[in-house]
């Protein structure tokens, strides 16, 4: 009996160790830095690297391919987040299954931080289908995201006035990229003509996304994808894209691609053939190294993917 509590523990101060002595998690950043951030999206994650520079050790939660909406915290997990000086979460209720967690970690003393607190609520988008709750996929209006930058800044130099100069540095440099970034997007959405601006995905995370760059979208889930699509709803998003000639619709790298090949095959049904126009990377990021591996490098190849195939008429 003793040799296995013995065995248990050991275990367990194994799997401790190794979360804790990890210096470079899926989405965060490596360094020996000051401040222990644990941030939830991978999103959230790249900006706070950015931010921290060489004064944060930075780890996410969710890599890439990985859905918030259905995200269940592991043991390691909540051993991480006791471990923080500073959990970031989205927020908006796009961690839903995490929110007892994050009141755990505040009655211990650890600091959260939504990042949409920055943003002001009159920005916020409420669809009826939503119950009155607001759309939490802010990242993808990039004005709404630069808006969520104080909220990082702001917590890092609370936690570390010291390098407070350094945060302020960071997060102005970020902003400018930002504000580039937001007009490279604007500038590829206004090559296309009006009229074929139609954006159809797995689900509706691209709300924002139409706001802030005038397109029409149209998902086949809600806002979550803690649902099941219908066949009904398969056959009323198909008869959109049959009635109106939409060339191509869209997988997201976080939604398994079924739902939008059954719409597919009933378009296919009706006589009109409608391509899938490539992969969005949606409420995950792309696997680290690669250029869809960090927040600005995501954005543009979303919006070079969903232009060149409506452009183009998509792909096989």
């Amino acid at each position: 009996m003793k040799g296995s509590i013995y065995l248990l523990i050991s275990f367990l101060a194994v799997v401790l160790l190794s979360c804790s002595s990890n210096d470079r998690d899926v989405n965060g950043s490596s360094g020996k830095g000051v401040v222990n951030i644990v941030a939830t999206t991978g999103m959230i994650a790249d900006m706070a690297a950015v931010i921290g520079g060489d004064n944060v050790v930075v780890k996410g939660l969710m890599g890439p391919g990985v859905d918030p909406h259905l995200y269940k915290a592991s043991a390691g997990d909540v051993a991480l987040l006791s471990k923080a000086d500073v959990i970031f979460y989205n927020g908006l209720h796009l961690e839903g299954k995490m929110s007892e967690i994050f009141e755990q970690m505040n009655s211990r003393g650890i600091e959260t931080v939504a990042v949409s607190d920055g943003i002001d609520r009159s920005d916020l988008l409420t669809p009826p289908e939503f119950k009155g709750n607001h759309d939490p996929h802010i990242w993808f209006d990039v004005t709404l995201w630069m808006s969520t930058v104080g909220s990082v800044r702001n917590a890092l130099i609370e936690k570390d006035p010291e390098n407070a100069p350094q945060y302020n540095k960071n997060a102005e440099s970020y902003l400018v990229a930002l504000s580039e970034l937001n007009d490279y997007v604007k500038e590829r959405a206004n090559s296309l003509p009006e009229d074929k601006r139609v954006l159809i995905t797995a689900h509706d995370a691209f709300n924002y996304f139409g706001r802030g760059y005038g397109f029409e979208v149209k998902g086949l889930q809600g806002i979550s994808t803690d649902s099941e699509a219908g066949t009904a709803d398969v056959k009323e998003l198909a008869a959109i894209i049959v009635e109106r000639r939409i060339p191509a619709v869209f997988i997201e790298s976080s939604v398994p691609p079924r739902y939008i090949e059954a719409v597919q095959a009933a378009v296919k049904s009706k006589g009109f053939d409608v391509k899938i126009g490539g992969e969005l990377f949606s409420d995950a990021m792309g696997n680290p190294g690669t250029p869809e591996g960090n927040y600005i490098g995501m954005v543009r190849h979303n919006i070079n993917t969903i232009v060149d195939a409506l452009g183009h008429g998509g792909e096989s």
